[in-house]
């Protein structure tokens, strides 16, 4: 036996949840594509019964690493400085009809953000957030996941995963304590079971790409890619993985405030160092950088591919770039 829940008190499920005042994200459509943001209202949650196959173009990890965030504030007395916490707060949230990609890149990111340093900005939201995902329905040429050892039912990450069973109803598997509460009332039993799409080939192996990365420092294939590259971090910006920021220090018309900030490895001053010297002056050297972290630097420091295979690195390119494109170069062997 199944449990069974409806398009109709899903939605009241969000609803209820953004009365009550706590935040609920989930896909919505901006213009003519998706993006995962605060819902406003339960109608506006997109859900793949009524909108086919959702690709939100950005990822749900900015609601738990922002694109910038106030770590702490400071005042100026004479010679001395009183920092002043920020006042945060880290209430429950829901996030709904995720893809599973997506859902899947948060247990990679906690291995960074719980190294040499406990992260608590992040655990605290990772603590506070219920994910549920929906089993994707169809996957397109730039899905990788299979690649990467994940599928379109993989529940790593999810609190509770929905399966489409068409006609407005779904499929309710809970995974976590979080997802059999949130859901603890709210379904009937049923004998249907959902199915997911069937999962995309497999194109490339990992192992070859990590052997061909350590092995391939100043192949031509890197000035190759790098040549077209526009570095404008669309790519980081928009993969559930990336994770890298900055952190600056705001002056008085922002408050006085030490700020974290998203960055990239392919922007050019990333790497800049205050002498002048840039040792990843060009972009061939930034591409090889991002492939290195996702499939040999990540891996054998926390035992993880950076890389969840969503594709958004290649749908969001505006040069058609992203990690697939050199990932199934390598694995053809052309520079073997």
């Amino acid at each position: 036996m199944s449990e069974l829940i409806t398009e109709t008190k899903l939605r009241q499920l969000a609803g209820e949840w953004i009365d009550g005042g706590k935040p609920v994200a989930g896909p919505v459509r901006i213009e003519q594509r998706a993006l995962y943001q605060r819902l406003q209202s339960p109608e506006a949650l997109l859900l793949e019964s009524n909108s086919g196959a959702l690709r939100p173009a950005n990822s749900i990890k900015e609601f738990f690493f922002p694109k910038q965030e106030t770590l702490y504030q400071y005042r100026l007395r004479g010679r001395n400085i009183e920092l002043i916490e920020p006042a945060q707060e880290f209430t429950e949230q829901l996030i709904i009809a995720a893809r599973p990609c997506d859902a899947a890149a948060l247990p990679i990111l906690d291995h960074v953000f719980n190294w040499d340093f406990v992260d608590d900005f992040y655990n605290r939201r990772r603590t506070a957030t219920t994910i549920v995902t929906v089993a994707c329905r169809a996957a397109d040429e730039s899905c990788f996941c299979t690649s990467v050892g994940l599928g379109p039912d993989d529940t790593r990450g999810s609190d509770a995963m929905l399966l489409d069973l068409g006609s407005g109803r779904y499929e309710v598997r809970s995974i976590t304590a979080k997802g059999k509460a949130l859901f603890s009332g709210k379904t009937e039993t049923s004998k249907e079971s959902g199915k997911a799409a069937a999962p995309p080939e497999v194109k490339f192996d990992p192992g070859k790409i990590r052997a061909f990365v350590d092995g391939h420092f100043e192949d031509p294939l890197w000035a190759e890619h790098g040549r077209s590259c526009m570095a404008c971090g669309v790519c980081a910006f928009s993969c559930p993985t990336c994770h890298c920021f900055d952190i600056v220090d705001a002056g008085p018309v922002a408050g006085n405030a030490r700020v974290r900030t998203w960055d990239t490895c392919q922007f050019p001053i990333f790497t800049q160092h205050a002498s002048g010297h840039n040792p990843r002056a060009l972009q061939p050297a930034r591409q090889r950088q991002r492939i290195l972290h996702k499939f040999s630097i990540y891996p054998e420091k926390f035992g993880e591919i950076l890389c969840t295979g969503c594709g958004n690195c290649v749908r969001n390119c505006p040069v058609g770039l992203g990690v697939l494109n050199l990932l199934t170069e390598i694995q053809h062997g052309q520079h073997l």
